[in-house]
């Protein structure tokens, strides 16, 4: 694992959030799309990819995974999937680039408050940063553990 500073890839990932909103939301005329993900964090470190968060009613869910992929997104495989939460991914961009299909009103909204949390406390985005810096040169599934170990205790201390 290497990790950006934000200026070397924060305004890049905002031009591509735009990019991808104007693109899904005329699709998925219903859909709420947000920005999440380090890269919607001023000053948070990163990989330099980008994370969509695409709320739709529970009744659009499945249709909606049909859009995306009809766009060139695809399931990512290894992440949870469940009937209110998928991940899909696409290699339109010469990034990694990541939709959370999320039913709205689901527990999986947890993505924007976490993302909420750090926008608004500047020492846990600092613990968040040390966090990530310490999984450099790790294994993605490692980063992967510490990163979620992390996110788990500021939404449940929070």
């Amino acid at each position: 694992m290497k990790f950006l500073p934000s200026r070397q890839y924060q305004p890049r990932m905002n031009r591509l959030f735009q990019r991808i909103a104007e693109e899904v939301g005329n699709r998925l005329r219903d859909a709420r799309i947000e920005h999440i993900g380090a890269s919607s964090i001023p000053g948070a470190i990163s990989k330099g990819d980008l994370d969509v968060f695409v709320g739709v009613p529970r009744h659009r869910f499945d249709p909606s995974i049909l859009i995306l992929e009809d766009m060139g997104y695809s399931e990512k495989k290894g992440t949870l999937g469940t009937q209110s939460l998928r991940m899909l991914e696409t290699k339109k961009y010469d990034c990694d680039v990541a939709i959370q299909l999320v039913e709205n009103g689901s527990h999986f909204e947890m993505f924007l408050e976490f993302r909420d949390i750090l926008r608004n406390d500047a020492k846990l985005l600092s613990q968040y940063n040390i966090m990530k810096r310490s999984c450099e040169g790790f294994s993605e599934d490692c980063y992967r553990t510490k990163k979620a170990a992390f996110i788990e205790g500021v939404l449940t201390s929070g």
